[in-house]
């Protein structure tokens, strides 16, 4: 039965405990009584779910599962089918919340139409806990996220966006076959059927580790390829007119893009070089 003004924090998790702690510690910070996190643990082989355990003798809004499963989109689904809260948020378990978000969220959810997808800005922060960048995805709408990141960027974790539950009534559960992708393609979904918002505040952390899937992928190369091979797939969903549109308005950005930033790097030479030569 779903619960009103509850809202459910999905953490799929295998062999974390390096991390799960913390992650526990970021939802229980929050200081909300309307949150239930759920753990959904692959079956891991080290202290994970020994961790999980104390917390939850201690707090009433943990629940968990540790079981084998067919990647993160199967774990994703479990935790959605276990979810009793009428909103949805998913937090990774080396990622976190930003102090608040979620009494925030519950606030704001209170005075939206269901099926409401709502996002905020993500740090997002690289191996060494330096600021990469700060993502900032102004607009949601299907069409506009289609055109690319340099004009309009794609929301790029799951901490810092939120939904209601019923979404998967209309767009059905994560695909088990996007592993790579599943965040992608199911942002991709939710925006065509739901009402979008987007709010200009901090709400989530996504630390890009060594070693985590994305980094792995992106080390190898792989994940262009896999980013666009989901773009096209709901690129050949437009309309004709459109998705010729879309086409060039891409190139033509992705090109403007390279060409200022190969200016950029080249001034910096020269300033460079002209430091060097005036000492």
């Amino acid at each position: 039965m779903i619960e009103h003004n509850l809202i459910s924090i999905i953490t799929p998790v295998y062999n974390g405990e390096k991390f799960i702690e913390a992650c526990l510690k970021n939802v229980i910070a929050q200081d909300s009584p309307f949150v239930e996190h759920v753990i959904i643990d692959g079956a891991s082989s080290d202290r994970t779910i020994d961790i999980v355990k104390a917390y939850q003798q201690r707090y009433a809004h943990i629940s968990w599962i540790s079981e084998k499963d067919k990647g993160q989109p199967d774990a994703m689904n479990k935790g959605i089918q276990r979810a009793k809260g009428e909103i949805i948020g998913v937090l990774n378990v080396d990622d976190y919340y930003e102090e608040g978000v979620l009494t925030k969220i519950l606030q704001i959810f209170k005075t939206l139409p269901v099926p409401s997808f709502i996002c905020g800005n993500c740090n997002c922060w690289d191996d060494k806990g330096i600021l990469s960048y700060v993502n900032m995805p102004k607009n949601l709408g299907f069409k506009e996220l289609l055109l690319g990141e340099h004009t309009h960027p794609f929301p790029v974790n799951p901490s810092a966006y939120f939904y209601h539950k019923a979404i998967h009534q209309m767009i059905g559960m994560y695909d088990l076959k996007e592993d790579n992708a599943l965040d992608l393609d199911f942002v991709f979904r939710a925006v065509r059927k739901a009402h979008v918002y987007y709010f200009d505040e901090l709400w989530g952390n996504y630390r890009l580790l060594k070693g985590t899937k994305t980094v792995r992928l992106m080390e190898s190369g792989g994940l262009d390829f896999v980013q666009e091979r989901i773009f096209q797939h709901y690129r050949n969903q437009l309309s004709w007119p459109d998705r010729f549109f879309v086409f060039i308005y891409g190139k033509a950005t992705k090109f403007l893009f390279k060409g200022l930033n190969d200016l950029k790097h080249l001034i910096k030479a020269m300033c460079r070089k002209t430091s060097h030569n005036g000492k």
